[in-house]
């Protein structure tokens, strides 16, 4: 019997679908679930496409129907599972052989388990897979980290199943150990900042100007004709549209405003923390989520504090335009702050991550594709060494139009008591980064004097005391 190109673990939606991607693009894969049962229900359901797939019913029989070296994609929960998928299949696997962990893996979890498996074990790559299960049936972004080597053992089929942009394949080897694995935890970061943003875009359009479902949804398909052209901005008029067969009613009104999340926000957020650059629209949303979930405590707040919102009647093209430029302006900011924090772990851990191929990957498949990532890339293959994107013509030409917009935004949202919390720490982290002198001379001072930290002066070098009078 012919050898399989690959393997793959778990056949959950992401699991399956990524096998069917691979199968339909004329590669063998052999695939293994826990389950017995759902390894045979899968073939049974790929209909002509079981034809590429090797269904085995233990790890011993995955990996002998896999041609040398062996890779082995991963397709389970994040966390222990992952170990305890290694643990299992280290044994049974020769040096050079290959697992691919695609899951929503914390990239400091993938360094600990490269480190492992150097040392004696098969290799590992760290895969970021972004699309979701569409995506992953029919094209998702892909973001690989690793040894270069062995990702070359991998790449056709990498190739073959990713997304397409102008032909294009949305994948790329970003860099060694966590690299993949990181990029992907900063494109959710930026994934629930952009969401965070639409949502409050909504809320002001709901409950500011007193608008339906239906009535806002066509608002956001217009918007998403020009320059907030996304999948993001896109899904949102489709969401707005679509009825409840229950109750009639639109189903965004029918779905408990509480949200999930799975981790890779808060790490994004944790990371930006650690390495010291300012993700503050990406931190406000994952804080958003956090209070959506506080839906008992919001409840009883509103009950003691009341909700006194001044209706603003509908919409004019005036308001229209300043909500479309707001949302362009802060949308600018999550992905800034975004890069950011990739250049910063770039050079922290050795990466040299390529933040245009970053962008250039993005720009089909995954869940923040939009318009704006082709200017991203340009700007990056200008200048790679670009520390933040406001500073480029581009982005710092869009910002000066926008950012008034998402000014007025902002500060009526505020006077009128609607939360806009990643809208609002975009603005202010772009009025900060803007300011030369900022006030955190004032910190130094109070930081001397409780503490005697020193400070640095704007007259002469060193590090200084002040003569405090303490009387």
């Amino acid at each position: 019997m012919t050898k399989a190109d690959i393997g793959l673990i778990g056949l959950g939606v992401m699991g399956a679908n990524l096998a069917l991607n691979i199968a339909e693009k004329g590669f063998r894969i052999a695939v293994f679930n826990r389950t017995t049962a759902r390894t045979r229900e899968f073939v049974e359901e790929a209909g002509p496409l079981a034809d590429n797939i090797v269904p085995c019913e233990t790890l011993e029989a995955l990996v002998d129907a896999i041609g040398a070296p062996r890779p082995i994609i991963l397709m389970v929960p994040a966390g222990p599972a992952v170990d305890e998928q290694i643990a299992a299949l280290d044994p049974l696997l020769a040096r050079d052989d290959i697992i691919i962990d695609a899951g929503n893996a914390n990239f400091r979890d993938t360094r600990r388990r490269m480190e492992a498996l150097a040392k004696t074990g098969p290799r590992f790559i760290g895969m970021g897979v972004s699309g979701g299960e569409e995506g992953a049936r029919h094209g998702p972004s892909i973001m690989v980290g690793g040894p270069q080597d062995s990702y070359r053992r991998i790449e056709p089929v990498l190739e073959a199943i990713a997304a397409r942009y102008k032909g294009e394949a949305c994948q790329a080897w970003l860099g060694p150990d966590g690299a993949g694995h990181f990029v992907k935890t900063i494109h959710n970061g930026i994934e629930y900042a952009d969401m965070q943003m639409i949502a409050e875009i909504y809320g002001i359009l709901r409950d500011g100007h007193g608008l339906s479902a239906q009535e806002i949804a066509p608002i956001f398909a217009r918007w998403n004709e020009g320059r907030l052209n996304s999948y993001l901005v896109e899904i949102t008029g489709a969401v707005l549209t679509a009825i409840d067969m229950d109750t009639g009613k639109p189903i965004v009104d029918v779905i408990l405003d509480r949200a999930g999340q799975k981790g890779t926000g808060r790490w994004s957020a944790i990371e930006a923390q650690s390495l010291g650059v300012p993700a503050t629209a990406i931190e406000a949303a994952v804080a958003a989520r956090s209070l959506s979930a506080m839906k008992a405590e919001r409840e009883s707040a509103e009950k003691r504090f009341g909700i006194r919102v001044p209706s603003a009647g509908k919409p004019g093209e005036s308001a229209l335009a300043d909500l479309e430029a707001a949302l362009f302006a802060g949308k600018i900011v999550a992905y800034a702050q975004g890069f950011s924090v990739m250049a910063a772990a770039s050079r922290e851990f050795g990466w040299n991550l390529p933040l245009g191929t970053v962008a250039r990957i993005w720009r089909a498949g995954c869940i923040i594709r939009s318009q704006f990532l082709g200017e991203i890339a340009d700007a990056f293959d200008k200048a790679p060494e670009t520390e933040n994107l406001l500073m480029t013509s581009a982005f710092s030409a869009f910002m000066e139009t926008a950012h008034p917009h998402l000014r007025r935004v902002v500060a009526q949202s505020a006077e009128a008591g609607l939360p806009a919390p990643s809208l609002s720490a975009a603005l202010a982290h772009f009025d900060t980064f803007r300011r030369a002198r900022g006030t955190a001379n004032l910190i130094q001072a109070q930081r001397d004097f409780f503490g005697a930290h020193g400070f640095e002066r704007v007259d002469r070098e060193g590090n200084h005391h002040g003569n405090w009078n303490r009387g």
